[in-house]
């Protein structure tokens, strides 16, 4: 057999057949034919989702509504109480008490008032006001108990008393009370952040089919990998508009972004395009809101007393009737073991099926809604608390950072609107969106480049932007409940 020179492709003909190293083709051993192996694997096209659905929004979809905005600061003002009490009081000697520094004494001769303090329900004053208690800023009232001798039962000393105004008392023919009550209100603010994304890729990459088909939540599907990547970034983005007003912090006086904003681009550093850079306050998310104006239950054990507790502190708020639990699944497993344990029902209290309560049925170890006292509850899990990626990554540790549910309000409350002018029903929970009728920046998004449809530059790319600008406003805090671990 004659030999071919030049040999092209490194094939040498062999006078028998049989396989040489020196003509087949490798597939496996790198070089000019590198690929993976020799034959074509059966290939599964599809992704799996072994994540599920990844996406960890529509918290607030579900409990409020959006606004559009046109300024720099939202501002709501809020009721305060009707009645006159004051905590942390001190008694000061046998007929004086102290109120604390700080608030406006409203006390008026002639009131009648209980003095209690919290720390032995048994000590209870029932007193009248003397001449001592005038409305001018003083401190000091002088008390005289109807009962008791004087204050010594409640401890001279006790700086953690409590004080109510229930009622006056005149003898005939006197003048009439000197007492005037202004009412007030209490202001509260916060300001909408910018939050920004983008995606980006080259035009040939665009024009590259792959193997692997692709397939999102949002529905993108095919076998070009650069719409997943898309797709995905507009998923995270709107995940991380939801995820800013729940986590967000305001900046204060002495933190390390305040201290180092000239380092942060736009903040304090360079100018942008618009202009001077100005500094930025951070914005209050739901978390922040409820541990500052709300409530926090710590280490919430799962029994009915520790749930009893928390409806006795909802008694003294607003008292809304109709809640929504959003928990982890650790706290939500405690909510149906606690509710399980009274439901006589079955061995040990289980709770029989969804069909009439028949053991014969499915079992139903859930409860989606319950009732306790005057208030009705409707329990989910909340994906956000238990995603490994999100919250559910703090499950290994304890402490005050480590969220285990929410408590929210339904309905809507009444506040006034400082733009117009007149009292209003808002959600207790809605975002505020920056929007006139030149710009709407709710959700922007936009293609720029010189692939895909855009020719705006001479860049050889595609890049997809995104926008928002945005605040979360928490009214009436005070009827939230924050569960901590």
């Amino acid at each position: 057999m004659g030999i071919l020179s030049p040999q092209f492709g490194g094939l040498v003909p062999s006078q028998a057949q049989q396989t040489l190293a020196n003509n087949y083709l490798q597939f496996n051993t790198g070089g000019a034919n590198d690929f993976a192996q020799q034959y074509l694997p059966e290939i599964y096209e599809a992704e799996v989702e072994r994540y599920g659905n990844r996406t960890v929004g529509g918290f607030l979809r579900m409990v409020g509504a959006e606004m559009p905005m046109t300024s720099d600061q939202v501002i709501w003002s809020e009721q305060n109480r009707l009645h006159i009490a004051y905590d942390n009081v001190t008694i000061t000697n046998a007929t004086t008490i102290t109120l604390p520094a700080g608030v406006s004494n409203v006390l008026a001769p002639n009131m009648t008032v209980v003095i209690m303090d919290p720390a032995s329900p048994a000590s209870v004053v029932h007193a009248i006001v003397g001449n001592g208690a005038i409305q001018t800023g003083n401190q000091t009232a002088t008390v005289y108990p109807y009962v008791a001798a004087n204050l010594n039962g409640l401890g001279v000393g006790n700086t953690a008393c409590k004080l109510f105004v229930y009622g006056s008392e005149f003898a005939k023919g006197t003048a009439g009370s000197t007492e005037n009550v202004q009412p007030s209100f209490t202001q509260f603010s916060n300001s909408p952040i910018i939050i920004k994304s983008n995606y980006q890729i080259n035009g040939s990459d665009t024009a590259q089919i792959g193997w692997v088909e692709v397939a999102a939540e949002d529905g993108t599907a095919g076998f070009l990998w650069y719409l997943k990547a898309e797709g995905e970034t507009r998923l995270r983005f709107e995940d991380y508009l939801e995820m800013s007003m729940i986590e967000g912090e305001l900046a204060v006086a002495g933190s390390g972004f305040v201290a180092n904003q000239a380092a942060i681009p736009g903040f304090g550093g360079a100018a942008g395009p618009g202009g001077a850079a100005i500094a930025a306050k951070g914005t209050q998310g739901l978390f922040s809101a409820i541990n500052t104006r709300g409530n926090v239950m710590a280490g919430y054990g799962g029994s009915l007393q520790d749930f009893d507790a928390l409806l006795q502190n909802l008694d003294s708020q607003g008292a809304i009737e109709e809640n929504m639990l959003f928990l982890d699944r650790a706290t939500e497993l405690q909510f149906d073991n606690m509710l399980a344990q009274q439901n006589s029902y079955g061995a040990g209290g289980t709770s029989y099926g969804v069909f009439e309560n028949s053991e014969e049925m499915a079992l139903n170890l859930g409860f989606s809604g319950f009732r306790r006292g005057s208030y009705d509850f409707y329990k989910t899990s909340w994906k956000y608390l238990n995603d490994a990626s999100t919250r559910g990554g703090s499950g290994n540790f304890t402490g005050g950072d480590n969220i285990d549910g929410v408590l929210v309000p339904a309905g809507t409350t009444t506040v006034y609107d400082q733009l117009l002018g007149t009292n209003i029903r808002r959600p207790f929970l809605h975002v505020r969106y920056r929007a006139s009728q030149a710009d709407d920046r709710r959700m922007k998004s936009w293609i720029t480049g010189s692939v895909g449809g855009a020719f705006t530059t001479t860049n050889d790319f595609m890049q997809v932007s995104f926008l928002s600008e945005r605040c979360l406003v928490t009214q009436a805090a005070n009827n939230f409940v924050l569960f901590t671990a």
